[in-house]
């Protein structure tokens, strides 16, 4: 009898393991078919040259990678994209969290100002590249009256090369801030209300309150919001397409612009293949090094 229970609990156990992996399958084939695979497909392609017409493409081995070392445009796209992630990340992290904390507050018009923080994250980039174009058009831009009205001199925002980068930071800090917001306004509604009157009844000021309650508990959204403003500052394409299309001389060029102008106006798929893993193993090593290292100083309860 406990041989023939020990098989039935067994065989029991297989079902339930092959329903869990046909309920998985369709996710894993979708997850194999269109990332896992093309990933290992670059990483390939990344040794062989480029076919061009009736040449097929040879085995190069790192000839690609040496293109890439030797590119000025390159590393060009580099520095622009580590200044440009080095002030979107914090900005934007920074100013959703100070909207958040204001929108949680008892007050008129909060719905409102809860609408009008999100607004921008709804809009197509396209649309708010569009939006932003004409704030900066010369002469004739938003930007441009409100300084005419202030007596200071007409400036090209997008065509000086110490203004353009800066311009484009500013359009990503003000579509991403209100998509954080809501991350940072879910929990702060978890918080339980009772922390805050306990600190109310010692005494405590508002922002020792943020620092030593409210702040410990927010590191976990935190820390998912840090990933994905680390993965955002690398992928910004659309806003330099239509704003400025990496000029002016390579001045808002950010990585993934330049891999969408080699692989796509160059046609150099074996250069563009080998920038394609180099931004993947970066920002894969980011993302390892926030959960496994930056994870162990969360607080979850």
């Amino acid at each position: 009898m406990a041989a023939g229970s020990n098989i039935a609990s067994r065989a029991a156990v297989s079902q339930h393991a092959l329903h869990a992996w046909l309920l998985l399958l369709p996710a894993l084939a979708l997850l194999v078919a269109f990332t896992h695979w093309p990933a290992l497909a670059t990483l390939i392609d990344s040794f062989f040259s480029t076919p061009r017409g009736s040449r097929p493409s040879l085995w190069v081995g790192l000839e690609n990678y040496q293109v890439m070392v030797d590119d000025p445009v390159f590393w060009q796209a580099v520095r622009n994209n580590l200044w440009f992630a080095g002030a979107t990340i914090p900005l934007s992290i920074g100013l959703a969290l100070a909207m958040a904390l204001w929108v949680n507050e008892r007050m008129q018009g909060r719905a409102f100002l809860r609408m009008a923080y999100f607004t921008p994250t709804v809009l197509p980039m396209i649309a708010v590249a569009n939006i932003w174009l004409f704030f900066y058009t010369p002469q004739y831009g938003l930007l441009e009256q409100i300084t005419g009205a202030l007596g200071l001199p007409s400036h090209n925002w997008l065509g000086d090369p110490s203004t353009a980068l800066a311009c484009i930071t500013l359009v990503a800090i003000w579509k991403e801030a209100g998509f954080f917001m809501i991350f940072y306004l879910a929990a702060l509604q978890t918080l339980n209300p009772s922390l805050k009157e306990a600190a109310a009844i010692e005494g405590a000021s508002r922002g020792y309150y943020f620092r030593r309650v409210q702040w410990p508990l927010l590191m976990p959204t935190t820390l998912f919001v840090l990933v994905n403003a680390v993965v955002n500052a690398f992928r910004l394409v659309d806003h330099v397409f239509i704003l400025t299309r990496g000029g002016p001389d390579n001045a808002t060029s950010l990585l993934l612009y330049h891999l969408y102008e080699v692989g796509f106006k160059f046609w150099d798929a074996g250069y563009a293949a080998a920038i394609t893993v180099v931004l993947v193993v970066v920002l894969a090593s980011v993302a390892l090094f926030q959960f496994f290292v930056l994870d162990k100083r969360v607080h979850y309860k």
